[in-house]
């Protein structure tokens, strides 16, 4: 089975929209750059409301220590996803589970990654797009992920429902990652495209070998 996590969550109906539609992980992003950065009060009302069962994930690019910890302390985070440059000591400091996000392009050696993240409980794929950490709304070439991989894929960049099936088929991933391919604006996202979306993952996944 395909587990699905929906990113960028800013809003309660939209939380309980992903968790309704079957999502098993939903992601809240602390990085103030992006346009669906989250505060700590927010986050924390969004706690309250998530549903149990489900992975909630927090995604940071580049931050100090001390900035995850204090999110930590008020936020109940069950993994950490890290976006930037960060050691694989740096991400496994905080005690928690991590995922290394990977900016595809060609002369990355995803090999190499998950040999240096071996920690992480898996890569997190993404498009490169230059100055973009990520939640571009862009694909890669899926051809460019070996098969060999020794950590789980969590395939992300540019997915939509409607090219959902066919990177799946073409991947075979652990989980698929989705945020602008669910919105109606940046942020906001958009209830029955999450259901398209899911519903899309659960009919291919049932057609698989």
């Amino acid at each position: 089975m395909t587990r699905i996590k929906i990113c960028g969550i800013t809003r309660s109906e939209d939380l309980r929209a992903a968790t309704r539609a079957g999502a098993h992980a939903i992601g809240l992003v602390f990085y103030e750059a992006s346009p669906r950065n989250v505060t700590i009060p927010q986050a924390s009302h969004l706690m309250h409301v998530v549903q149990p069962f489900i992975n909630k994930v927090g995604l940071f690019v580049n931050p100090a220590p001390e900035e995850v910890e204090t999110i930590l302390r008020f936020v109940a985070l069950d993994t950490l996803q890290f976006h930037g440059d960060e050691s694989p000591e740096f991400c496994a400091q905080f005690g928690k589970p991590y995922l290394k996000a990977i900016r595809v392009k060609a002369g990355v050696d995803l090999v190499e990654c998950a040999a240096r993240y071996a920690d992480a409980q898996g890569l997190l794929l993404d498009a490169h797009v230059e100055g973009v950490q990520g939640g571009s709304g862009e694909t890669f070439d899926w051809k460019l992920i070996p098969h060999n991989l020794p950590l789980p894929v969590i395939l992300s960049g540019g997915l939509h429902a409607g090219n959902a099936a066919e990177a799946i088929k073409q991947v075979r991933p652990y989980a698929v990652d989705v945020s602008s391919g669910v919105e109606e604006a940046k942020g906001i996202k958009d209830a029955a495209k999450i259901a398209a979306f899911v519903n899309e993952v659960n009919r291919i996944d049932v057609q698989l070998p």
